[in-house]
């Protein structure tokens, strides 16, 4: 009795590793396509063009191109935090979710950040412009911090 118990837990063990393998060669397949066809590898470099490789950012890129902020300041300068692990993290973020919504048509139009994204941007002002703040920003701590976006959230391209 227990070689047919072996023979079926064999044949069994067998066919989940088929279906295992099957499932992640048809993911990684897709997740390849994908960034092939996304010009992923384009995201780990600091060329804002490659912001533009989605069709509803290239009025943002081309209002970057256009603004002060180009001279000084790439996408990642702003949009990322400084430290490599933070950078990439979000970079990381950032793709896998805008490559959801933009190829399952789920999400706003116009496209707006979510709370983290307009921290790290909100930072990102705080850390080139900061002498500026601090010099028109109230000591009173229980005023809180001024949100450089309500003035000046236009000025690195359209939000």
């Amino acid at each position: 009795m227990a070689v047919p118990i072996a023979k079926s837990l064999h044949s069994f063990t067998l066919s989940a590793f088929v279906a295992v393998a099957v499932l992640a060669g048809t993911g990684l397949g897709i997740g390849s396509y994908t960034f092939f066809y996304a010009k992923g590898w384009s995201y780990f470099t600091n060329n804002p063009a490659a912001c533009a490789n989605c069709h509803i950012m290239q009025t943002h890129y081309d209002a970057w191109v256009k603004s002060s902020h180009r001279a000084v300041a790439t996408c990642n300068d702003c949009h990322t935090p400084p430290d490599l692990i933070g950078k990439y993290y979000t970079k990381a973020d950032h793709g896998f979710w805008h490559s959801y919504a933009f190829t399952t048509g789920d999400f706003h139009e116009p496209i707006f950040m979510k709370t983290r994204s307009r921290a790290v941007v909100q930072a990102s002002c705080r850390r080139c412009h900061g002498q500026i703040v601090e010099a028109i920003e109230s000591p009173d701590p229980h005023r809180g911090q001024m949100d450089c976006l309500r003035c000046h959230g236009t000025v690195g391209h359209p939000m």
